[in-house]
């Protein structure tokens, strides 16, 4: 069958199944029709709300990754402090150990010196023409043997305020000479191992048809200044 166009100016419309045509909506057209301005505002609303969401998820997602790095950090900086923690109670466990046996040998060895100390001072405080009847020393264990408390002792064992074991001695003699009774206290008294130096009764008496001064004389240890203490090694090499 033929057809013949006599309008001018119009073409004929393709036949359809002629090709694939991509045809976009006519959003002009979609927008006239609508007529109620409430629903366009609920519209760009809906259009804002979701975009935001969007935005809001991408961002907290990077925040995600941020925070999850750091925690990771953390996590590997607190397993290093972990062991330096534990390594450092380890080394404080070993100190308290090595300071209670330092304290015990401390203590033991804390009155194991005092009576060498208290003659050697003693003896070098002897001046000419004196010599001693006795030496009684209590509140430690001095190694004098057959001791016996004396009034008002310390108990053994007993420490002083100074940590110190805590020894009161009580010398008698007699001299010739009341200078030397006096040279003996004030020699004494200088001595960095002995204090409290204070003479307790003196007297006349008859001894080998001789008058002599008989005196008594109380004193008390304590630990000398770490410069008066010398150390020497128990062994030394002989060439």
């Amino acid at each position: 069958m033929i057809e013949i166009n006599l309008l001018p100016g119009k073409k004929k419309r393709a036949a359809p199944g002629g090709g694939f045509k991509l045809a976009l909506p006519d959003f002009r057209g979609l927008i006239a029709t609508i007529k109620n301005p409430w629903l366009i505002a609920a519209s760009a609303t809906s259009a804002v709300v979701i975009v935001g969401v969007v935005l809001l998820f991408f961002t907290q997602t990077a925040r995600l990754r941020v925070a999850e790095a750091r925690l990771d950090a953390v996590r590997i900086e607190k397993r290093r402090f972990d062991a330096v923690i534990a390594q450092k109670r380890q080394s404080e466990k070993i100190r308290d150990s090595l300071v209670a046996e330092i304290n015990v040998i401390r203590g033991i060895d804390a009155d194991r010196y005092v009576w060498p100390h208290i003659l050697d001072q003693i003896t070098k405080a002897l001046p000419p023409y004196t010599w001693l009847d006795g030496i009684l020393a209590q509140g430690a264990t001095t190694g004098q043997p057959g001791a016996q408390p004396a009034p008002g002792a310390a108990p053994p064992g007993a420490m002083d305020s100074g940590g110190a074991p805590a020894v009161r001695v009580w010398i008698t003699g007699k001299t010739v000479d009341i200078q030397a009774y006096t040279t003996f206290l004030r020699q004494l008294a200088a001595s960095p191992w002995l204090t409290d130096v204070s003479p307790a009764t003196s007297s006349t008496v008859i001894d080998a048809d001789r008058p002599v001064t008989a005196f008594n004389v109380s004193l008390r240890y304590k630990v000398a200044d770490s410069v008066y203490i010398r150390t020497i090694p128990l062994t030394q090499s002989v060439r």
